[in-house]
């Protein structure tokens, strides 16, 4: 039976992980996350308080379960926070990585039978959005310190010397337990049916992500011992107005409320890529990864949200 520890368990990707996982007879699975479970359903898992950025608190959890797989999905993704915040921003995207990667290292040194494969989470803003659509070759330079983070805790993972996958992966969106955190296709439903005029930009273009598609791909690496880098999104390529629009079209809300706006007029703290997106051929060849369309994506949503 494999162990696979997952970090950030309460968050949007780490849910749809637990809830894919926690009843695999040949999977033993420890979902970690600060504070209590926020998840509603408590069985077929070891839940485990974990806060990733107390360096002994890592060694303890990771010498108490010597995973054979971590998923490491937690982190600070807030861009516009990472960009006011660095300390905070740089202690759980960065300090956090180097001390799962030293834990592991340091078993796997002290106990030759222990190897563990480490599945980092990283993003799109490691680029600069100059001519994305972006494959896993492509050249980073972020333009936010986010992005830098993420592209610096990379590095950290690719000179580890332990057994490692990079998953890059752009706006995920989905529904978690308690509806506790939101995102972009939420947050333009929510205020739509509330019939309240929003502003989206429309000079930024991305491959929206549904979270189950991400999740599955993380298990299709596990499984495979799939290593390298790889670029998981969604496959369908719009700006951000378009798919806010997309959003407004599916569930059948008034897109005269949506009011077409650039990047520069919203003055926020971090610079954001103009022109990210992702393309799937590696993950599609190597892993038989197979994301749903964006309209089937918001299907699963609307019926998670009955």
């Amino acid at each position: 039976m494999k162990k696979i520890l997952v970090t950030g368990s309460n968050g949007l990707l780490g849910q749809k992980l637990v809830y894919r996982l926690k009843d695999r007879r040949d999977i033993q699975l420890i979902a970690t996350s600060k504070g209590e479970n926020r998840i509603n359903d408590k069985q077929g898992y070891i839940y485990k308080a974990l806060d990733i950025t107390i360096k002994n608190e890592v060694e303890k959890v990771i010498s108490d379960y010597l995973p054979d797989i971590i998923i490491n999905t937690a982190a600070m993704t807030n861009v516009d926070a990472c960009e006011l915040h660095k300390e905070a921003c740089r202690k759980l995207n960065v300090d956090a990585v180097s001390y799962l990667l030293e834990a592991v290292k340091k078993k796997e040194l002290n106990n030759s039978n222990y190897k563990c494969h480490f599945i980092h989470l990283s993003t799109d803003f490691i680029f600069d959005g100059a001519n994305g659509p972006y494959d896993e070759n492509a050249q980073p330079n972020p333009l936010s310190f986010y992005g830098q983070s993420k592209l610096d805790a990379e590095k950290l993972v690719l000179s580890s010397g332990i057994k490692y996958t990079i998953v890059r992966t752009i706006i995920v969106y989905g529904i978690v337990d308690g509806m506790s955190r939101s995102n972009i296709v939420l947050w333009a439903r929510e205020a739509l049916m509330k019939r309240q005029k929003i502003n989206v930009v429309n000079d930024q273009f991305r491959t929206p992500t549904l979270a189950e598609d991400l999740a599955d791909a993380c298990i299709l690496i596990a499984d495979k011992g799939a290593t390298g880098i790889y670029h998981i999104s969604g496959k369908d390529y719009m700006s951000i107005l378009q798919l806010v629009e997309r959003v407004a079209d599916y569930f059948k809300l008034d897109k005269s409320l949506i009011k077409p706006i650039s990047s520069a007029s919203l003055n926020q703290p971090a610079s954001r890529p103009p022109k990210t997106g992702f393309i799937l051929d590696k993950a599609m060849n190597e892993l038989g990864y197979k994301p749903h369309s964006f309209e089937e994506g918001l299907a699963i949503v609307a019926k998670q949200l009955n």
